[in-house]
């Protein structure tokens, strides 16, 4: 997964070593200090150029050196600017006490700030690096703020988010916008620090990038800049059979539908043929509601087995409407050999014996992807699900090398782990996703490409990003069928594609 500087993702501590390794570099910290909080204090005289007041809320830290240096840019600025601190400033040290003295102005106890009208607060009280439960001082100055409705800036992060799993620590302020520096932290994109954090903007304080590459480890944003070089791509040589098969499993004849969206899904994501597998009357009412995409019967074991005789039948979907039980497991361990995409009721099968999935996918290369939503995940993995002391993405990676395949956590912070300990947070899905047979259309996109021959964790973390991408073509009254209908995997460079480049984040 090549990286590009924007797309990194650095936890609290890589981010703190940066910091110490910029400074060993021979850099000037205090330097750094002055551009962070100066940002900040633009920050707040662009979007609230109409403040009465800025209260700025430092803590004991280097967050709140930063809230120091933008109290005096702002005071410097003819704006009407009050301190209050958290602790005993007198004990702060280093860089963050020489920012203290250089406000040369008084403050206040936290406790005694009290919100007026026309205030906009500044939130410097600790940023991502908060590890605990923020004190009851806290807790009440974020019930004053939220009560009054006064506007947020928060410096990093709002004060009360994990900056590593975007949870809440006993209290957060909810921010209109949060200035951070170099890069995002995981607890930006992460639910719910993400919405805490209004909108989010990325400052350059002069750190090399060298230094912030160095720490940059195996999580990123999601981004076609992470798997544009793996799309499949259309040649003059290419026909139906070489653009790949993908065959979806459908329910009985009361339950097709799910089935039939995940096929149109995997027919628009570029897979040459599609099958329809179902048995008995589901084979006649899917033959009515289909054209391009064709149909098989397929009753049992022995007809499935006939059909994996052909190794051109190379990815498969299993899982919506399909229904739970033994039929729906013995078929997924028939596939252990091919690329499978296993969601919904294929998911809840294995509820009682997630290991005999497992154990079947353990050889080779990643050939399986599962898509399960949080009450999936916590069937498949309920010791994961119940660990509070681990985030999303931990949760994933963790399930994700346990399971031998390519997790999909869906959700609006949605992220894609490989066993190989890479993982992606996505964040171009709309809150119009959240509409029934979303989910079919996403595993009909990553079958889809997978059938073309992708990686799994490529085809995974693409296919959730064109997912999210369909979603904001079809705009509202979005219904599982507009999405599939909008799913365009031709992304436009220099080579190929219709999107235009400009809709890219």
């Amino acid at each position: 997964m090549r990286t590009k500087a924007f797309h990194f993702l650095l936890s609290p501590q890589a981010m703190a070593r940066v910091d110490q390794a910029a400074a060993s570099s021979g850099m000037d910290s205090y330097g750094l200090m002055q551009r962070a909080g100066e940002a900040v204090a633009a920050a707040a005289l662009k979007r609230f150029p109409g403040a009465l007041r800025y209260a700025v809320l430092c803590g004991p830290g280097n967050n709140g050196g930063d809230g120091y240096v933008a109290a005096a840019a702002l005071h410097r600025a003819g704006a009407i600017t009050n301190v209050f601190h958290l602790g005993e400033p007198e004990r702060l040290k280093g860089d963050a006490a020489r920012a203290r003295l250089a406000w040369n102005g008084d403050s206040e106890p936290l406790s005694a700030y009290q919100p007026m009208e026309g205030d906009v607060v500044i939130d410097a009280l600790f940023g991502a690096g908060l590890a605990r439960a923020v004190d009851a001082a806290v807790a009440r100055a974020v019930e004053a703020v939220e009560q009054a409705g006064c506007p947020v800036l928060a410096v990093d992060l709002p004060s009360g988010v994990d900056g590593l799993t975007g949870a809440v620590l006993g209290a957060a302020f909810q921010a209109s916008h949060t200035v951070t520096f170099m890069a995002k932290k995981p607890g930006h994109l992460l639910l719910p620090g993400r919405t805490l954090c209004g909108t989010l903007e990325v400052f350059d304080i002069g750190i090399p990038m060298r230094l912030v590459a160095g720490e940059a480890g195996t999580l990123a944003e999601n981004h076609p800049d992470l798997w544009r070089a793996s799309l499949p791509r259309l040649s003059g040589a290419s026909h139906k059979f070489r653009r790949g098969h993908l065959t979806v499993f459908s329910g009985p004849a009361s339950a097709t539908g799910a089935a039939r969206l995940s096929a149109m899904a995997g027919l628009k994501a570029g897979a040459g043929l599609v099958t329809l597998a179902a048995s008995g009357s589901a084979l006649l009412v899917n033959a009515n509601h289909t054209t391009a995409i064709m149909v098989k019967r397929l009753e049992g074991r022995e007809d499935l087995d006939a059909y994996l005789a052909d190794p051109r039948m190379a990815a498969f979907v299993l899982g919506p409407g399909f229904g739970v039980g033994d039929k729906a497991r013995d078929f997924a361990l028939a596939l252990k050999e091919r690329a499978l995409v296993l969601d919904a009721d294929g998911l809840t099968s294995f509820k009682e014996d997630p290991a005999a999935l497992f154990g079947a996918f353990a050889g080779g290369q990643t050939r399986l992807v599962l898509t399960p939503h949080e009450g999936e995940f916590s069937r498949l993995f309920p010791d994961l699900a119940a660990d509070e002391s681990l985030g999303k993405v931990e949760k994933a990676l963790t399930a994700a090398a346990r399971a031998h395949a390519v997790l999909v956590c869906k959700g609006a912070d949605s992220v894609i782990a490989s066993p190989d300990g890479r993982a992606v947070i996505n964040t171009n899905a709309p809150s119009s996703l959240a509409t029934a047979g979303s989910g079919d259309v996403l595993a009909g996109i990553i079958g889809g490409l997978l059938a073309q021959g992708m990686p799994a964790f490529e085809a995974a973390s693409a296919g959730v990003w064109l997912h999210g991408d369909a979603a904001a073509r079809a705009r509202t009254a979005l219904t599982a069928e507009d999405l599939a209908l909008n799913v365009q995997t031709q992304l436009s460079d220099k080579s190929s594609g219709s999107l235009d480049q400009s809709r890219l984040p």
